[in-house]
């Protein structure tokens, strides 16, 4: 263990750091739960780490989280293999000012587009791909991070790359146009409004829903407009269905998001991607221990 005034360096260090490399640890695992303890692990590391091994703090803080994350990507393999339904990353505000949230946390694309994008990819491709093209890590650290030559990180990140490209929305609108037609839409998918419906969602759209197993979701991603408007009308017209008992309009993961609480106290978070003046795919989150974080940020009412 370093000595005390060392050891205070370091502290100093790593929190000069965190925000980075949380937003590292989410990008590669998806949940802002295990990026925690991924951080928690890279500080015990970092504060009893030789001096000799330390030359450059970041890229070795870096190299450090990148192969915790990628020990615990083995790990969950398995389980996104038997998770039921869509598996969807944990939401995360974009406001920093509302969390607290380092603004290296959130300041480059969380998107959810890009973060099921690097979902398809292979641990390492993923990896090179965020050290390199979100991070700007030169590749000579990347390979040192990953323990491969510089030649084949080069090549996954151009692998992931092109995986990646294909996520991208082919229009953006400004944020406040987006605002408005997500909020059009939200109002259209609580009451139920199928021509509303028809005119905000794009014709290839996509409705994932992530419960998890632990709430009614639907089980397979719901592909197309007609599709995703009836899915909306579907559950407006059930005689049980009543209004939310609260909502809210926000930023989630960079994208317009309402929260709401259903009158029977379940909690859910809906993400909206446009591409142009239309929603292309609806992102709807309800598997409570996903919203539990958000919550808590929040401090938003009732548990459900």
């Amino acid at each position: 263990m370093p000595p005390e005034s060392n050891l205070h360096d370091r502290a100093t260090t790593f929190e000069v750091e965190r925000g980075r490399l949380t937003g590292l640890a989410y990008r590669m695992l998806g949940t802002m739960t295990d990026a925690e303890d991924v951080i928690q692990d890279a500080w015990l590391r970092w504060s009893s780490a030789a001096p000799m091994e330390i030359r450059k703090p970041g890229a070795y803080l870096s190299r450090i989280v990148t192969r915790l994350c990628l020990d615990r990507l083995k790990q969950a393999r398995h389980h996104r293999e038997v998770y039921v339904g869509p598996w969807l990353p944990e939401p995360v505000l974009s406001d920093t000012s509302a969390t607290g949230l380092p603004d290296e946390m959130v300041g480059k694309d969380i998107s959810y587009a890009l973060m099921l994008a690097l979902e398809r990819l292979s641990p390492l491709e993923r990896a090179a791909f965020i050290l390199h093209d979100i991070f700007d890590m030169p590749f000579g650290e990347v390979a040192a991070a990953l323990g491969r030559g510089e030649q084949a990180c080069r090549q996954l990140a151009s692998r992931a790359r092109a995986h990646i490209r294909n996520s991208r929305p082919r229009f953006t609108v400004p944020p406040e146009e987006a605002d408005r037609i997500a909020a059009a839409f939200f109002a259209a998918s609580k009451s139920g409004d199928l021509d509303a419906l028809g005119r905000l969602l794009a014709e290839n759209a996509e409705l994932h829903s992530d419960g998890g197993g632990r709430r009614i979701a639907a089980l397979n991603v719901i592909y197309g407009q007609r599709k995703v408007a009836r899915f909306y009308a579907g559950l407006a017209r059930k005689p049980a269905y009543r209004p939310p008992i609260w909502s809210k309009h926000m930023r989630i993961n960079g994208l317009p998001a309402d929260l709401a609480i259903a009158a029977d106290g379940t909690r859910q978070a809906t993400l909206v991607a446009l591409d142009g003046t239309t929603v292309a795919s609806v992102y709807l989150v309800c598997n409570p221990e996903k919203l539990e974080p958000l919550w808590r940020q929040l401090d938003a009412p009732g548990p459900d």
